[in-house]
């Protein structure tokens, strides 16, 4: 008579210690797949694709008395990217920078003055033909050179830096490029425009700079220009 009376309190207690023990289970099995998750958004969360530039410009030095070879980004580490087949820089390295020389309020006096600005402030050749072999190391671009243009990506004309690295990348030649002509990119039309329109006011400085940086091709459509 007294078994059954021992076996409830015996069965009670392992009922208890199973349970207690399918909680741990379950705890460290939660924290596990929370970790697991966060640690692949923050992975996911720090890519960033060729010509999409994000957060707030960085300011470079500006303009210099003497310019000297700026260090390019690792052999074969920056990638192209492509929008309705024209080519974008890779945004981990052509970020593009601004030169501090330049702000909204004074483009009277910088980019918007008449006599032109961005002549006076220009590297020579003898540093920007070296910078650009390096930069088409940069981008494993194996084309030729002389149909490449080394172009800054905000350029001149809207306040770009004039040899911070972040603001140089060899352009390749566009689609239906004829060889051997040296370069000719559409890109340089939209920065003469985008020029224009911060001169007489149709949208900022700094709208501009942005637009460009982000993505060449589609910056004036993004500011409602065209």
């Amino acid at each position: 008579m007294r078994r059954p009376v021992l076996a409830r309190p015996v069965l009670a207690l392992a009922t208890v210690l199973i349970a207690a023990l399918a909680g741990c289970s379950h705890v460290s099995g939660s924290s596990t797949a929370s970790g697991d998750h966060a640690s692949a958004g923050a992975s996911s969360g720090s890519s960033q694709a060729p010509g999409d530039a994000a957060g707030p410009l960085a300011e470079g030095p500006g303009p210099q008395s003497h310019y000297t070879v700026a260090s390019q980004p690792a052999p074969d580490s920056c990638h192209y990217g492509d929008q309705d087949g024209q080519p974008l820089p890779d945004a981990r390295c052509t970020p593009g920078a601004l030169s501090p020389a330049v702000t909204q309020a004074d483009i009277g006096e910088t980019i918007c003055r008449k006599g032109g600005y961005t002549g006076g402030i220009r590297p020579p050749a003898s540093v920007t033909d070296a910078e650009k072999r390096k930069n088409a190391a940069s981008y494993d671009y194996t084309g030729s050179l002389h149909d490449a243009e080394y172009d800054h990506l905000i350029s001149l004309e809207l306040g770009g830096d004039p040899n911070d690295p972040r603001n140089l990348w060899v352009e390749p030649p566009s689609p239906g490029h004829k060889a051997g002509a040296g370069p000719n990119n559409p890109k340089d039309a939209v920065e003469t425009r985008l020029h224009t329109a911060v001169c007489s006011g149709k949208v900022t400085l700094a709208q501009a700079q942005q637009a460009i940086a982000s993505d060449w091709f589609t910056a004036e459509a993004r500011l409602g220009l065209k």
